[in-house]
């Protein structure tokens, strides 16, 4: 392979893994310690990067997806939630504990600092393979938004246990549909528009007299993402929280 050939390569395989993770050149080289005019060279293909550190990086950005991947699975067993097919091939996020009750001011304060945890984490909407970001204005959203406020009674019950379900929610998100930002004060987080999505939950409920699980309630919402100047999609809320009306699980 010719040494030209060989920029060009490495040239394209730079910016893919770049690509891949969602960065602007500066983001990934502050990622990896480079100076951004050796990472612009490099991705220019101005400059030809040694062998090993590519190889190097994609090593390095695999071993960090195998953890985050490790993590994110004992969570998910933390949490105890799952997901499940209906016979019509609709998928449920099963969250089979009732940590929340909804009712109190306080509570939703403590649900904001659970779904801290999730800051700097993305996840995978598998309808369409997009990326969704949690940035640090989700968990305040969730928990204090107008829309929460108003929630009352089972509803707002169903939103603060929805929070354990966060991951698996954005993984089976479906039917995206697109609207521009209009608000000035979204101009930057959400410059180029929102998403909806339809997600759906159950939630356990129990006998009154035995304590033991009677059956599931199922509710459907839609999950809010913005997309922002930087390019990335980013989680912002959940919206319209409705119990189905048709037959719980059994």
């Amino acid at each position: 392979m010719t040494g030209n050939v060989q920029i060009e390569v490495q040239k394209l395989e730079l910016r893919d893994m770049r690509e891949s993770l969602s960065l602007n050149r500066r983001e990934f080289a502050e990622s990896f310690g480079i100076p951004l005019r050796t990472m612009e060279d490099w991705e220019a293909g101005r400059r030809k990067m040694p062998d090993y550190l590519l190889r190097l990086m994609g090593y390095k950005l695999r071993m960090e997806e195998h953890w985050r991947e490790e993590e994110r699975r004992q969570k998910s067993k933390s949490r105890n939630v799952n997901i499940i097919r209906e016979p019509d091939g609709r998928r449920i996020v099963l969250i089979n504990d009732i940590r929340f009750k909804g009712k109190h001011r306080e509570e939703w304060e403590e649900i904001e600092e659970y779904l801290k945890e999730y800051v700097g984490e993305y996840y995978e909407i598998e309808e369409n393979s997009d990326i969704v970001y949690i940035d640090s204005d989700f968990p305040d959203e969730f928990a204090n938004s107008e829309s929460r406020l108003a929630l009352k009674g089972p509803v707002a019950k169903a939103k603060a246990n929805a929070s354990q379900g966060i991951p698996e929610l954005i993984q089976i998100a479906t039917n995206e549909s697109y609207q521009e930002n209009t608000k000035k004060k979204h101009a930057t987080d959400a410059k180029f528009g929102w998403y909806r999505y339809d997600v759906r939950f159950a939630l356990p409920v129990y006998d009154d007299k035995s304590g033991e699980l009677a059956r599931y309630n199922i509710y459907s919402a839609r999950m809010l993402v913005r997309h922002a100047k930087d390019g990335k999609k980013y989680l912002y809320d959940f919206l319209s929280i409705k119990k189905e009306a048709s037959s719980p699980l059994e």
